[in-house]
C-alpha cells in the first residue's frame, strides 16, 4: 500500500482521500478548517454510492508533520495555488509523485516549474460534492476522475490509475492531459460560470431557463474550438467532438438537481473564486491561438465583476441610490 498526502482536504480531497484510506492506503490529510473536528469525531463521508466513516484518520495541521510520501494529491482551490509549493515540498522525496487534483487550465505547468515534470500528474474530478458540517462530506452524484501525466507518459498515467481504481474511484486515463483539462472546462466554464454571472443561481435554474441554455451551448462550442486548436498546436491528434460534448454536459447536469458548484458557494460566501483558472486562462489561451470566444469572454467579465462587488472594489447600486435629492 502507498503512503499518500492529501494537501487541501476540503470536500474533494476528503472524499477521494477517504476512498484511498478505506482501501488500506496510508493517507495523511492536511487540514485547516476541519482539523479539530476530524481529530475529535472522525471523517464522515455520505455518498450516493454508500456512506462510510473513518473513525481515526491521520490528520495534520502542518505538512512538516506529514513527512515524505509516495504520492501527493494536491486538491487545493486554484485561488491557493501560490501556497501549494510550500505545502507540498515537505512531503516530497526522491520518488514522490504529485497529482494536481485541481480545476483550471495550465495548473500542471506551475507544478512542473517547482518539481521535475516527470513526477507531475493532473486529475479532473467530474463530481457533485459539497462540504457539510465540519468533518462531513456529501457526495451527491458522479465521481469520475480523468487523469493524465504531465509528459503524457501513458505508463506513468497507468501507475496513478492503479492507485485510484482499486479504491473504488471511477478513473479514466485521458488521451492526454491537455485533452482532459479542456474537457473539464466544457462543464466548468458554462455551468459554474453562469451560476455566478446570472446572480447566484443553481444548475437547475440554468436548465430551466432557455436563454441560459443557449448561452451554455455557445460557451461549450467556443471551449471545444479553443481546446481543439490548443491540442493541434501541441501536436496532439486527439479532438473533442462538439455535439457529443454538448449532449453529454446537458445530460449529466440534468441528473444533478439543484446543484451548487464550488464557484457559486465561494461567491455566496464572499470568498475568492477560481475565476482566473477556470475562465481567465482559457480566454487568454484562445486569444493566443486566434480563436474567438465572445460568449466565454462575457461570462468571464461578469464573474470578474461579481468578485469585485463581493470584495468592495466595484460598488453595486442600492434602492436608496434611486432617490434624487
Amino acid at each position: 500500500m502507498a503512503t499518500i498526502a492529501v494537501i487541501g482536504s476540503g470536500a474533494v480531497g476528503s472524499f477521494y482521500g477517504g476512498l484511498l484510506a478505506r482501501a488500506g492506503h496510508h493517507v495523511r490529510f492536511l487540514m485547516r478548517r476541519d482539523l479539530e473536528a476530524v481529530r475529535a469525531n472522525g471523517l464522515d463521508i455520505r455518498s450516493k454510492d454508500g456512506d462510510f466513516f473513518l473513525p481515526d484518520p491521520k490528520v495534520y495541521g502542518n505538512p512538516h508533520e506529514i513527512g515524505q510520501v509516495d504520492w501527493v494529491i494536491c486538491s487545493l482551490k486554484a485561488t491557493a495555488l501560490d501556497d501549494a509549493y510550500d505545502l507540498i515540498r515537505p512531503c516530497v522525496g526522491d520518488d514522490t509523485r504529485i497529482v494536481a487534483f485541481m480545476n483550471g487550465l495550465g495548473i500542471e505547468d506551475r507544478f512542473a516549474g517547482w518539481f521535475d515534470g516527470d513526477r507531475v500528474f493532473g486529475a479532473m474530478a467530474f463530481v457533485c460534492i459539497n462540504r457539510g458540517q465540519p468533518g462531513v462530506v456529501h457526495h451527491l452524484d458522479y465521481g469520475r476522475v480523468s487523469i493524465g501525466h504531465y509528459r503524457d507518459d501513458q505508463a506513468e498515467a497507468q501507475r496513478l490509475y492503479d492507485i485510484l481504481a482499486p479504491a473504488g474511484v471511477e478513473a479514466i486515463v485521458a488521451p492526454n492531459l491537455l485533452y482532459a483539462r479542456w474537457e473539464k472546462l466544457c462543464w466548468n466554464v458554462p455551468f459554474s460560470g453562469l451560476t455566478v454571472a446570472a446572480g447566484g443561481i443553481d444548475t437547475r435554474a440554468i436548465l430551466d431557463t432557455p436563454s441560459l441554455c443557449n448561452v451554455v451551448r455557445e460557451a461549450i462550442a467556443e471551449i471545444v474550438a479553443a481546446g481543439n486548436a490548443d491540442l493541434a498546436a501541441q501536436g496532439s491528434d486527439a479532438r473533442i467532438d462538439p455535439d457529443a460534448m454538448t449532449e453529454r454536459m446537458f445530460a449529466q447536469t440534468e441528473t444533478m438537481g439543484a446543484y451548487r458548484p464550488s464557484m457559486l458557494i465561494d461567491y455566496l460566501q464572499r470568498q475568492p473564486m477560481e475565476t482566473e483558472a477556470i475562465l481567465g486562462a482559457p480566454v487568454r489561451r484562445a486569444r493566443e491561438l486566434g480563436v474567438p470566444v465572445p460568449t466565454v469572454s462575457a461570462i468571464y467579465a461578469m464573474v470578474q465583476a461579481a468578485g469585485l462587488r463581493n470584495g468592495g472594489t466595484l460598488r453595486a447600486l442600492k434602492e436608496a441610490d434611486l432617490v434624487i435629492t
